[in-house]
């Protein structure tokens, strides 16, 4: 087991794209990390280059406090399973677990009983004589985590492993997964697009947009206390629904959404960094969950007219038009460009969260009630969140995020 450390790690293409851009990232010896973003944000190009197969721009991979940027992959004692398996159709599942071993001239009766250990941890004992082209999917990762895991590496790699499989599959080999790091303990890093996996996986997630680490944290951070706006938007499913409001401060703090004025409860302790936004445009942010059907005498309610209503089971989501934000009139006032979710027709759509007896049908219109105490703020113009303090953040209540010096509001 081993710390790995990055250190401004720097990645770019044709000397231009930087396809990694600056990334410093600590792992601790024995923790999952995953890393998390949308295609393209760099995360896979992060774990070859830890694995020593893609040359670095500039800064340091250290393991263990050693420098091994300009060592070759073998030296680095670090094994990785890829999306497509990377077996060899020629060798059986033994052969294609033992052949590591063979490398390091590891003698016959060990290569043997590691081999069969490993087989039996993952349930392959009864597999072992045959080549991968009779194996599931399934069966066919789980024999390239074998073979990583068989001879105890100092880091474990993982390029999206369970892309390939099928859902149900995947939710099985992800709790095997847990098992196996559980009793290995070995420094493990992650990739996936899938922020369920993220959540469910890692004991620290590095999300990562565009090259750029955003934030790191467990996935209790960064669903309840998300760094900006990004990180806000891709942790969660569905997710957080956007709009560009008006603060308003008097006696009390407004912010105008779709002509409806909502009241934020305990402003100044909760959201000490509103204050010096007031009179101003910042970005709300609410969770599906934040969005209920109302009922009698709910203080902050909406009518809409559901464009998708999908059964889940347990639960319902409602898709509908988000609320008219003012953001044309904020654009032509501030410069702040407007903020919304668009589906593919450029529709503004927003997501609500339902139980699962609720009467509803497309094109008939419900009333929704706004929990504004679970609201998020963000920075209009950085998308940096607007911090949340005391107890609430504890329970997610609120727009939590990183804490502010702010002094608060002045109401």
């Amino acid at each position: 087991m081993s710390i790995v450390r990055l250190e401004h790690l720097t990645k770019t293409f044709g000397g231009r794209t930087a396809a990694v851009d600056d990334v410093s990232l600590s792992i601790d010896d024995g923790e999952f990390l995953v890393l998390v973003g949308p295609s393209g944000c760099g995360k896979s190009t992060i774990l070859r280059m830890i694995a020593g197969l893609e040359e670095v721009t500039s800064g340091d991979v250290l393991i263990d406090g050693e420098p091994v940027t300009a060592w070759p992959p073998k030296q680095r004692d670090i094994a990785m399973v890829f999306q497509n398996y990377a077996l060899y159709p020629h060798m059986t599942v033994q052969e294609n677990m033992a052949f590591a071993l063979k490398l390091r001239h590891v003698p016959a009766p060990q290569l043997t009983t590691q081999v069969a250990d490993t087989a039996h941890l993952l349930g392959l004992s009864e597999l072992l004589d045959r080549k991968p082209k009779a194996l599931s999917g399934g069966q066919r990762q789980r024999v390239a985590m074998g073979r990583a895991l068989v001879r105890k590496p100092r880091v474990f790699l993982l390029d999206e492993p369970l892309s390939n499989l099928d859902a149900k599959l995947r939710v099985s080999m992800r709790a095997e997964l847990a098992r196996l790091h559980q009793r290995y303990r070995i420094t493990t890093v992650y990739v996936t697009h899938d922020q369920v996996e993220a959540m469910t996986l890692g004991d620290r997630i590095a999300v990562l947009d565009q090259g750029r680490l955003q934030q790191v944290g467990s996935p209790e951070e960064l669903y309840l206390a998300p760094a900006n706006r990004f990180v806000a938007g891709f942790m969660g499913s569905p997710s957080m629904n956007f709009a560009t409001v008006r603060l308003r401060g008097g006696e009390r703090v407004t912010a105008a959404l779709d002509g409806l004025e909502l009241e934020i409860p305990d402003a100044a302790r909760r959201y000490p960094g509103l204050a010096e936004h007031l009179g101003s445009a910042v970005v709300l942010g609410l969770r599906p969950a934040a969005l209920s059907l109302a009922g009698p005498g709910d203080p902050a309610v909406i009518e809409v007219v559901p464009l998708g209503v999908e059964a889940l089971g347990d639960e319902k989501h409602v898709l509908f038009e988000a609320p008219r934000d003012g953001s044309r009139d904020e654009q032509r006032q501030t410069g702040v460009v407007p903020v919304a979710v668009e589906d593919t027709s450029g529709t503004r759509l927003w997501t609500a969260k339902v139980t699962q007896q609720a009467d509803l049908a497309i094109g008939r219109p419900v009333r929704l009630a706004i929990d504004v105490s679970k609201a998020y703020f963000f920075d209009a113009t950085s998308g940096q969140a607007i911090a949340q303090v005391g107890p609430d953040a504890a329970t997610g209540a609120g727009a939590p995020g990183p804490r502010t010096a702010d002094a608060g509001l002045a109401v």
